[in-house]
């Protein structure tokens, strides 16, 4: 409440009448102004809003609210304003929005700035997504191109303790232009945006918008609250103003170096670890994860460089040295990551030394060793119980022993890596302990493939809502910006599990082969599916068009069927996914992450012929001509 002569908004869960609403508070010199209820609630995809507020359906229209008796006696008040309504200063107007507002097809804007608000403030926690800084900044300067105004824009920062990172990216944007730009990904907890703006220059914008001053004269009038106070001062008449900037966005590469980079600091000071653990396979994937956790230690140095005493503070307690400084990120990066290479007798020895090389540019603690004995004790104490012996398909087995094989490799390395992931520093005579980090991408995990309960299995994943095609990508760019010359032999290399045996020392098995999918392929299956809510007919006629140059009518039908029964079979996979970075839409967490496509779960034939018999039907209305390849 210590506001002094500063209009402060803060977001309140506010109890008004027996409905709970989730409100802006704005205070100023210890006094309650309005009591802002939101109007319009967040009920989608990642947020559930209505399970807990209600939405003040009452537009333009105000209640007395009775403050609680422990804040009368701080305030000198008994009751304030509560309701849509807009604060009138002695020289200008304020309204307020509350984030999802901002993103719905009649914001609160629109008639406020007909009515006469000229500064519209909003105080948002939307979540960081791949590329979505360009819909805020649009969604931003459209508001104020079309009907003027200052647009005061503030983003939650830091890690909800769960999947969703909140990267800032604050704004103040005035008639069209931006005049000022936070920056998106940080570790300071507060950032202060500032902007010299001119109201006249407001009032000046308006007044040429005929079609503007025409709806404003026909637009019902919001409740004022008068307000004892004013943002400018006569002194201001020879202060400069600010000029407009052209906004920096960040490649969605950038994006992924930094944001990941931030949630994995969020996370690891929140659990008093001492560090990470991370199975390092040589392969994209896993290379991935390392180029994000040495980003992290890139941005923790140049943080504690900057004056940055919290972070310096996390740091020392992570290290368990109090009078120790970050200062160069691969030294730091040797004392946060610890590397291990699980060698068997199906991996390669160009997996080996590509694992070990990484290691050794970024600086982590790098482990090499061998889990063949481990996995002959488990397949030995099978067959001692059952009296047979698996062997893979290449060696005469069947398909089912051949998976079995390949999945007990696969969890035995799991349970490796959480043994060293408690013990590791305790070897070393270091305290604490090491989160796990997972390796699997949201276009695998999507397909289901992967083993359940193998190195998928962590406790946190930096790349796991991160498609296959934006990691390469990422992968440049991490060669050229942290001067990584290791990452361009796993950029070259094919993506394989090597959980089969190699022919003459080469590998026998890739994962596109595996899965009868490229990844390039899944992307679009994942984005069609979630963004675009195509089932398998949709989806068919949809890529029809987009692959006629590449594919015949049949190949796009057979692929369409192999995506959507591999979905439907591997659903159960999707329930135990190690926690990741939301930085995709096509999450494949339906579970917890969208409900439209559990009505869609169905299995065997409906998703395969159903979708096949409505291909032929397609053929049949449209003529044999059209789809004669189908034959």
């Amino acid at each position: 409440m210590a506001t002094g002569k500063i209009l402060t908004p803060a977001r309140r869960p506010v109890m008004h009448r027996n409905v709970r609403y989730n409100c802006r508070v704005i205070f100023l010199n210890r006094r309650i102004l309005l009591i802002r209820p939101k109007t319009a609630l967040a009920n989608q995809a990642n947020y559930q809003e209505l399970r807990w507020f209600a939405p003040w359906a009452r537009s333009r229209q105000t209640e007395e609210y009775f403050l609680p008796r422990m804040l009368q006696d701080v305030t000198n008040q008994e009751t304030v304003p509560f309701g849509d309504a807009v604060l009138a200063t002695w020289d200008t107007c304020i309204g307020s929005e509350i984030c999802e507002e901002l993103w719905t097809p009649h914001s609160p804007h629109i008639d406020m700035g007909l009515d006469g608000v000229e500064v519209f403030t909003n105080a948002s926690g939307s979540h960081h997504v791949l590329r979505k800084a360009h819909a805020r900044v649009d969604l931003v300067t459209m508001a104020t191109t079309k009907n003027g105004g200052i647009y005061l824009l503030a983003n939650q920062k830091g890690c909800d303790g769960d999947r969703l990172y909140y990267d800032g990216c604050a704004m103040i944007a005035m008639n069209g232009s931006i005049f000022a730009q936070g920056v998106q990904f940080s570790l300071d907890d507060v950032e202060v945006l500032t902007a010299t703006l001119d109201l006249e220059d407001v009032r000046s914008y308006r007044a040429e918008i005929s079609s503007r001053n025409l709806a404003a004269s026909r637009v019902s009038p919001y409740p004022r609250v008068k307000v004892d106070f004013a943002l400018s001062s006569c002194d201001d008449l020879l202060q400069p103003v600010s000029a407009p900037v052209p906004w920096r966005y960040h490649s969605p590469q950038e994006e992924i170096s930094l944001g990941p980079a931030c949630w994995l600091w969020d996370f690891l000071r929140r659990s008093r670890q001492a560090g990470f653990f991370l199975p390092l396979s040589g392969g994209l994937d896993s290379a991935a994860s390392a180029c994000i956790v040495y980003s992290m230690c890139c941005q923790v140095c140049q943080a504690v460089t900057q004056g940055n005493e919290d972070v310096l503070a996390d740091v020392r307690v992570m290290v368990d040295q109090r009078s120790y400084t970050p200062q160069d990120p691969r030294e730091l990066c040797g004392r946060l990551l610890t590397t291990c290479y699980m060698a068997s007798e199906n991996s390669s020895q160009e997996t080996r030394l590509r694992a070990q090389e990484l290691a050794q540019q970024i600086g982590s603690h790098h482990v090499g060793l061998s889990i063949d004995p481990a996995v002959k004790a488990i397949v030995g104490l099978f067959s001692l119980v059952t009296g047979k012996r698996p062997e893979f398909t290449a060696r005469g087995g069947s398909s089912r022993e051949n998976l079995a094989l390949q999945n007990v490799q696969a969890r035995v390395r799991m349970v490796i890596a959480y043994l060293f992931a408690q013990l590791s520093l305790w070897s070393r005579g270091s305290r604490g302990g090491l989160l796990v980090l997972g390796t699997t991408n949201v276009d695998e995990s999507l397909l289901g493939y992967l083993t359940k309960y193998d190195c998928s299995s962590a406790d946190i994943n930096p790349i796991g809502g991160i498609s296959k095609t934006d990691l390469r990508a990422f992968i440049h760019f991490c060669m050229e910006r942290f001067h990584i010359p290791a990452l361009q032999g796993i950029l070259s290399a094919p993506a394989t599990a090597e959980l089969e045996p190699l022919v003459d020392g080469q590998v026998s098995q890739t994962d596109e082969e595996d899965m009868g999918l490229t990844y390039t392929e899944l992307s679009i299956f994942g984005r069609l599916r979630k963004t675009a809510k195509a089932g398998p007919y949709s989806m068919f006629c949809k890529l029809l068009h987009m692959w006629s140059e590449t594919c015949t009518p049949r190949q796009v039908a057979e692929k369409v069927k192999r995506f959507f029964s591999k979905y439907s079979m591997n659903r159960h996979k999707m329930t135990t996914l190690t926690p990741a970075y939301h930085a995709e839409d096509y999450s494949p967490e339906d579970n917890r992450f969208c409900s439209w496509s559990r009505k869609r779960s169905r299995t065997r034939t409906t998703w395969t012929e159903v979708g096949q018999d409505l291909l032929y039907e397609r053929e049949r209305s449209c003529g044999a001509g059209s789809f004669s390849k189908l034959k």
